[in-house]
């Protein structure tokens, strides 16, 4: 494809995560060729919403350059998530970056839940309990997997 703008001015590097069950980090770099006044902006499109929204919340390096956005209220569907980040400049067309985002992929979870050990005498043995981590789509806890690591004293 035939991209409109200067090679090289696109942003790199572009990545996102989840946390925090609805909190959402991206972050990129200036392209290698991008004149010092370019500003970036990103949209992103949640499938089950039409709509497309720009980052209320942008992250800044020390000129002042976007570099990143925090998003909250984030929910994670099953379909592909559609990210956009342009640019500007007096000098010159910068290129765009777009990439789709299986969210799930990039959700780091939060611990498992109420985590308790039960250690008896008699036995030697103990019991571990916990609740499945919070997240905001998986409904059945059976989709989880846990490691264990017991350190002995």
């Amino acid at each position: 494809p035939v991209f409109a703008g200067m090679n090289g001015s696109a942003i790199e590097n572009f990545s996102c995560v989840i946390y925090n069950v609805s909190l959402m980090n991206c972050t990129w770099q200036a392209g290698t060729n991008a004149p010092g006044d370019t500003q970036y902006f990103l949209y992103w499109q949640n499938p089950r919403d039409n709509e497309e929204m720009e980052c209320e919340l942008y992250i800044k390096d020390e000129n002042g350059r976007n570099t990143g956005c925090r998003f909250q209220n984030v929910k994670i569907e099953i379909e592909k998530a559609y990210f956009l980040v342009n640019g500007s400049s007096k000098d010159s067309l910068i290129q765009f970056y777009d990439e789709y985002i299986e969210l799930y992929k990039i959700e780091i979870l939060t611990p498992p839940l109420n985590v308790t050990v039960n250690c008896t005498r008699d036995t030697a043995g103990c019991i571990i309990t916990w609740q499945p981590p919070l997240t905001s789509h998986v409904k059945k806890g059976k989709c989880f997997q846990y490691e264990i690591s017991i350190q002995s004293k």
